[in-house]
C-alpha cells in the first residue's frame, strides 16, 4: 500500500512543481503533496516498520560503494531503532516544514534535497527515484523561491490567503 501512496505523491509534485513554474496555485498543490509524502508516506511508515519488528539489515545491499554497504551493515543495522527513529524525525520534520510554507518550506525542501542526494548511493533502484524526487523538488524549492521573492517586494501580488 505504501508504495502505492509513493507513487501517487510522487506524480503529483512532480506534476504540481512543473505546473508551479507558471501557476502559483500548483505550488500550495505541490507542497501538501511532499508534506504528506514526508509525514505520512515517509516517517509514520517507517514508525509503522519499526512497530511491527520490520528490519532493514538489507537495504544497503545494493549500494553502489562498498563504503555504504559496509557502513550500514556494521553500524545502522546493528542500532536501527535509533537510527531509523532519527530518519523518522528527520522526515516528519521535513514534512511540517514544507506544510507550514514560506521560508521554512524553502528549508524543508533543501532538507529533501539533501535526503535524497544520499539515496543516490543505494543502488540502482534508488538512484533513479531519488534523481527523480531531486529534479521534483528542486523545480518546488524553485517556485517556492520565486513565491518568497514575490510576496517580500509586491503585498499585491500574494498567494490567496492561506497560502504562504
Amino acid at each position: 500500500m505504501e508504495k502505492i501512496a509513493w507513487l501517487l505523491l510522487t506524480v503529483v509534485t512532480l506534476v504540481a512543481a512543473i505546473v508551479a513554474q507558471r501557476n502559483r496555485r500548483a505550488l500550495l498543490v505541490g507542497r501538501v503533496a511532499l508534506g504528506v509524502y514526508y509525514v505520512l508516506a515517509g516517517a509514520m511508515v517507517h514508525m509503522i516498520y519499526l512497530a511491527t519488528g520490520a528490519t532493514y539489515e538489507t537495504f544497503a545491499d545494493s549500494a553502489h560503494v562498498s563504503f555504504v554497504r559496509d557502513a550500514w551493515r556494521s553500524l545502522v543495522a546493528p542500532h536501527q531503532l535509533f537510527f531509523i527513529g532519527l530518519l523518522v524525525v528527520v522526515e516528519a520534520t521535513m514534512g511540517v516544514l514544507v506544510l507550514i510554507g514560506g521560508r521554512r518550506a524553502e528549508l524543508g525542501m533543501v532538507g529533501i534535497l539533501a535526503m535524497q542526494a544520499c539515496l543516490l548511493l543505494f543502488g540502482w533502484v534508488y538512484t533513479v527515484l531519488a534523481a527523480i524526487m531531486l529534479v521534483t523538488v528542486g523545480l518546488l524549492l524553485r517556485a517556492q523561491v520565486r513565491n518568497d521573492r514575490m510576496n517580500q517586494t509586491s503585498p499585491s501580488r500574494r498567494l490567496p490567503s492561506g497560502v504562504r
